[in-house]
């Protein structure tokens, strides 16, 4: 998916940001939620993970008539309830949009090093030599390359603008860097709120299942006559465990992967700033 600045000035080379991103988010959970009930109804549910479900003409638990103990850890899962496609959910989810952000954001560093490019960058200004210093953001592309060229942009035309003062070019330059940046920075975010909601949600969800699967074995702990129902009980502690596994598993990745993007975008962040400064600091040194 290629865009380009439409407020690029005239004469500007046009910029390929490349890949930028699932702009819906919702759309990502629908997908992953069908992902996720399919897995639930068809993988764990699959009468062959069950005991004594050998004769029964259906292939799925859902489609029987009949109910059977697990035989092993993805019956036991399906015990777990309706709460359990709603946990995968949250998890395909933040798999898929932890992948999305992974192209997204490597696409926002561009081609090569950050560390060598806003190195090269500063050598090229110290050197004032502009050209070089476009050239190397021609080829580095993303993000950083992106600002930095429309700012270079503007100090070019800064040098040669005679009726503004010297205090006026440099604030127009910096303006020009905190706009360029500020286009930038919401396609480096998209859709991380939605993993850091999944954070908190994931685990709620997981503990909301555990109390639904105590409820159960609390009311199975006092049915009957003669005590417990065995099998009542053996459901309600297997809903509630893996409701409770599948909650911390969906918070602990969505918490990984919300940290993770966001110090690469403080990096990423804090190379700009490096970069500006350095533009801002040549001009106000040699002008």
């Amino acid at each position: 998916m290629a865009t380009t600045n439409a407020s690029a000035p005239k004469g500007a080379p046009k910029q390929s940001k490349g890949f930028t991103g699932i702009k819906s988010g919702f759309a990502v959970i629908i997908v992953c939620a069908v992902i996720a009930v399919c897995l639930y109804l068809f993988g764990a549910g699959y009468l062959g993970n069950f005991k004594g479900a050998d004769n029964d003409p259906a292939m799925f638990s859902v489609l029987s008539d009949n109910t059977y103990e697990p035989a092993g850890i993805l019956g036991t899962v399906y015990k777990g309830g309706f709460v359990v496609p709603i946990i995968w959910t949250l998890f395909v989810t933040v798999v898929a949009l932890a992948i999305e952000r992974f192209f997204a954001i490597r696409n926002a560093y561009g081609r090569s090093s950050l560390t060598k490019f806003v190195a090269d960058i500063k050598v090229a200004l110290k050197q004032n030599d502009l050209v070089k210093a476009q050239q190397l953001c021609d080829k580095q592309r993303g993000s950083v390359a992106n600002v930095v060229g429309a700012t270079l942009r503007k100090y070019k035309e800064m040098e040669e603008n005679n009726t503004l003062t010297k205090e006026q070019k440099v604030l127009s330059i910096q303006k020009e860097l905190e706009e360029a940046t500020a286009l930038e920075m919401p396609m480096m975010q998209e859709n991380l709120p939605i993993i850091g909601t999944i954070v908190t949600l994931g685990t709620l969800m997981g503990l909301f299942g555990t109390v639904l699967g105590m409820i159960k074995s609390f009311s199975a702990m006092g049915a009957g006559e003669g005590g417990a129902d065995s099998s009542a009980l053996s459901v309600g502690i297997s809903e509630a465990l893996v409701n409770t596994a599948s909650g911390i598993a969906t918070g602990a990745l969505a918490v990984i992967t919300y940290n993770y993007y966001t110090n690469k975008i403080d990096r990423l962040t804090f190379s700009l700033d490096e970069v500006g400064f350095t533009i801002v600091e040549t001009f106000s040194a040699t002008h």
